[in-house]
């Protein structure tokens, strides 16, 4: 029995420890899909699984509720998969390992899978319960939200009947979020020659590690490490001064994580050996006082290898490492109308470079859909410099805030009422799957609200017990007050 079975509210810990013992990455959600689907079928509720993979659950009201407007319930069945690189664990096959912190849930070096599993478990909770008062709901649970949102690209129009959507993927539990960015998938990809490794040069790996990562839209404006950005800059610095050939580089991963990790392989004669890890030292200084408030375990190391057979062309080396750097990452432009409002962004997620190919990808985001296409034809045109191909992929828009919506009118009171604060009503950058089901549905009110997740995408990831309780309370007294149609 999983160690978070006796946490309160035990309906939804109980459905979360089940959850995670599934494993669900993106593109290979087929075994959470049986999951959702059987669980639905095991309470004699209608449930069906449309042609994307989506899974759809509809509950009746309870009685005395059914003349209240129909809801809808949905969150994401996917999670990222991200683990530390000292942590042996296959997503493939094994259930997440969770363990108590005080007043957190985490996982034993990767990703917990809070987001969105909390908000999939929290409804999981709503639809087995015979005392929770609630209108008719329809449980929507989407699949692949982390890599494309093609779970919610794929819904049929038409085949939601709610007339309120409660999005439970948000991270803060003071937030009522209404509005979020778009987004689009940017990919350079080509070749390069490569030349035989001279004889009189020694090889050498470069390891960028321990930097915080997290969430490519919620946390960009936090000025976290860049780990493909930091390698870049000490390569750049150290082929400007020593000619440094480089043989691989193979930083970051997945698009909407900031990369925590990066390694590369480099050659240098072993006569400048000295100067250079004199220079290199001074970097390291250098690049670990700039990070301290904001990744104050930042490693960056140097290793004596065997010399690598192939190295980049000098003059090929020389126009990728330009181009890295000249490619924009972090904050673009904030909103001049929401006041702390990141209003576009890109994250340089992914740099592979190796055997005469090289691979980079970006996510960029915005709430403005011109903006992100500026923003996506800056960075193309820094990669078509250097003769890179370029594809864009996954554009999902944003999200339209409506603050006079009724749903907003109904929730911002009962959480002064209950907490003795006002709510923070707000949009967010992370793009969120409302944007793209208000396509289909324009005339659903939606509104997405959660507990508190800190470290989302990265293996730091972690879910307050507290919180939990806390937005568990709140959503029981919210679906007693839906309004009536």
């Amino acid at each position: 029995m999983s160690v978070i079975n006796s946490l309160e509210p035990r309906a939804l810990w109980k459905n979360f420890a089940a959850l995670n013992a599934v494993p669900r990455p993106s593109k290979k959600e087929e075994r959470v899909i049986e999951f959702a689907k059987s669980f639905g079928e095991s309470l004699g509720l209608e449930t069906l699984v449309d042609a994307t993979g989506n899974v759809i659950i509809r509950k009746p009201a309870t009685k005395g509720m059914e003349n209240r407007l129909p809801i809808v319930m949905q969150s994401h069945l996917d999670m990222v998969h991200q683990k530390n690189a000292g942590t042996k664990f296959d997503f493939d096959t094994q259930g997440i390992e969770m363990f108590i912190d005080e007043d957190w849930v985490k996982a034993k070096g990767t990703t917990l899978g809070a987001d969105n599993g909390i908000g999939v478990a929290t409804i999981m909770a709503v639809l087995e319960s015979k005392k929770i008062k609630h209108p008719a709901i329809e449980a929507l649970f989407t699949i692949d939200e982390e890599t494309g949102m093609t779970g919610a690209m794929g819904l049929q129009p038409g085949i939601l009947k709610g007339k309120i959507m409660l999005n439970l993927d948000t991270e803060e539990d003071t937030e009522l979020t209404i509005g979020c960015a778009g987004g689009i998938d940017v990919s350079a990809f080509g070749k390069y020659s490569e030349t035989r490794c001279p004889a009189s040069l020694k090889g050498y790996r470069i390891n960028v590690k321990g930097l915080n990562g997290g969430h490519s839209g919620m946390d960009i404006h936090k000025g976290l490490g860049n780990a493909n950005k930091i390698m870049n800059r000490i390569l750049f610095g150290t082929n400007k001064a020593f000619g440094v050939r480089v043989s691989k580089i193979d930083g970051g991963g997945l698009r909407n994580a900031i990369p925590r990790e990066s390694e590369a392989i480099i050659a240098l004669p072993e006569k400048q050996l000295r100067a250079f890890r004199k220079h290199f030292k001074n970097q390291v200084n250098i690049l670990t006082s700039e990070h301290q408030s904001t990744d104050s375990n930042l490693s960056i190391k140097l290793k004596a290898i065997d010399r690598p057979k192939m190295v980049m062309a000098k003059d090929f080396q020389k126009q990728l490492l330009r181009a890295i750097y000249a490619c924009p990452n972090g904050i673009y432009r904030m909103s001049p109308e929401i006041p702390d409002l990141v209003q576009t962004s890109n994250n340089l997620a992914r740099v592979f470079v190796s055997e005469g190919k090289f691979t980079i990808y970006c996510l960029t985001r915005s709430s403005v859909n011109t903006e992100k296409e500026d923003l996506a034809q800056a960075i193309q045109s820094t990669f078509e410099l250097i003769g890179a191909k370029i594809k864009t992929s996954g554009d999902y828009p944003g999200w339209t805030p409506n603050p006079h919506s009724k749903i907003v009118g109904v929730m911002e009171p009962i959480y002064k009422k209950l907490f003795k604060e006002d709510p923070d009503v707000n949009a967010c950058h992370a793009g969120l799957e409302c944007g793209i089901l208000g396509q289909f549905y324009p005339e659903m009110e939606m509104i997405s609200f959660g507990p508190n997740i800190r470290g989302a995408h990265s293996p730091d990831e972690k879910v307050q017990i507290s919180s939990v309780q806390k937005f568990w309370k709140y959503l029981l007294e919210v679906l007693k007050a839906i309004p009536k149609a």
